[in-house]
């Protein structure tokens, strides 16, 4: 296995400033769109842009959570190793609101279908958007696509994109793994 560096901390936080104005411009001060981390990796990427939000950006009226779709996933029941369920943690209405799911990489987009079935338990959004870090082109296997993302990146079948961020790996990196 071969492992090579896409993009470095200072690369991931250029990204996360330019994500995080592209969302200022398109909510202005976000009094009707909540931020939706996809557990479990897209909850480190959702935390992130809400304190630069919050921080460097001064709105005050960010309201995020996270969101569990272990059970919504058509390969719940089709793997071999059994699946460990996540946290949902939403603490404020859906209901008529701008939702922006978050998540790390998007690969064949079925995340993302588990994510849109899962919302429902929360209410009816007024409209969904889909923010990505990385987004890998042409390994779709429903027409999901990024609103938002930081990287596009072209991989093969045998490579993977792995996201490491300092909370959870000790370190902001994004590798591509290519298997021998």
């Amino acid at each position: 296995m071969s492992n090579k560096l896409l993009l470095n901390s200072s690369e991931i936080h250029i990204i996360l400033h330019r994500l995080a104005c592209q969302l200022i411009e398109n909510h202005s001060d976000f009094s009707n769109t909540v931020l939706v981390g996809l557990q479990p990796r897209g909850v480190f990427l959702s935390n992130r842009l809400s304190k630069l939000l919050k921080e460097h950006y001064n709105i005050k009226n960010v309201k995020s959570g996270d969101l569990d779709i272990t059970f919504y996933r058509d390969d719940f029941r089709r793997r071999d190793e059994p699946l460990e369920a996540n946290k949902t943690d939403i603490n404020f209405i859906i209901e008529d609101k701008n939702v922006v799911f978050i998540d790390d990489v998007l690969y064949s987009g079925r995340s993302i279908r588990a994510a849109l079935s899962a919302i429902q338990s929360f209410g009816r959004p007024k409209k969904i958007e889909l923010l990505v870090l990385i987004d890998r082109r042409f390994s779709r296997h429903l027409p999901i696509q990024p609103n938002y993302k930081g990287r596009q990146i072209d991989v093969i079948n045998n490579e993977k994109v792995i996201v490491k961020w300092t909370e959870n790996d000790n370190e902001d990196a994004i590798y591509l793994i290519k298997k021998e």
